[in-house]
């Protein structure tokens, strides 16, 4: 089984890193069954790139305060992440959560069956 904390921090920085910079190239991670829950919208499959994609920034910074990974069923793993959200442009961060559930593919590699995405107000 592989150690769910290393791939946990892998996946973030590859995720985050597309996330600031290229939303669209998110697109393989998900599948036509993975489901996203932003800010309580709910979107599946393909829509959830269209979603990403339509967010009102072309270019953020991501600075992750905590992470914690778990193990899951099936050879799959839970991430939990808090952190803060830079849009270009702007001078005041955004606090956030999100978690994500992994699996495995044959290839080795893992994609995202779902997500939940939250700002944190207050």
């Amino acid at each position: 089984m592989a150690d769910p904390d290393a791939v946990g921090k892998a996946f973030l920085d590859y995720y985050y890193g597309l996330f600031g910079t290229n939303r669209a190239g998110l697109s393989s991670l998900y599948q036509d069954g993975s489901m996203l829950t932003f800010e309580g919208q709910k979107f599946l499959g393909p829509q959830i790139i269209g979603k990403l994609t339509s967010l009102p920034f072309q270019q953020l910074l991501v600075k992750r305060d905590t992470v914690d990974c778990q193990p899951s069923v099936s050879g799959g793993i839970l991430v939990f992440v808090t952190g803060a959200l830079m849009p270009e442009g702007e001078s005041n961060p955004l606090k956030f959560s999100q978690s994500f559930h992994l699996m495995p593919t044959p290839n080795g590699s893992y994609i995202i069956t779902n997500d939940i995405f939250r700002l944190n107000y207050g």
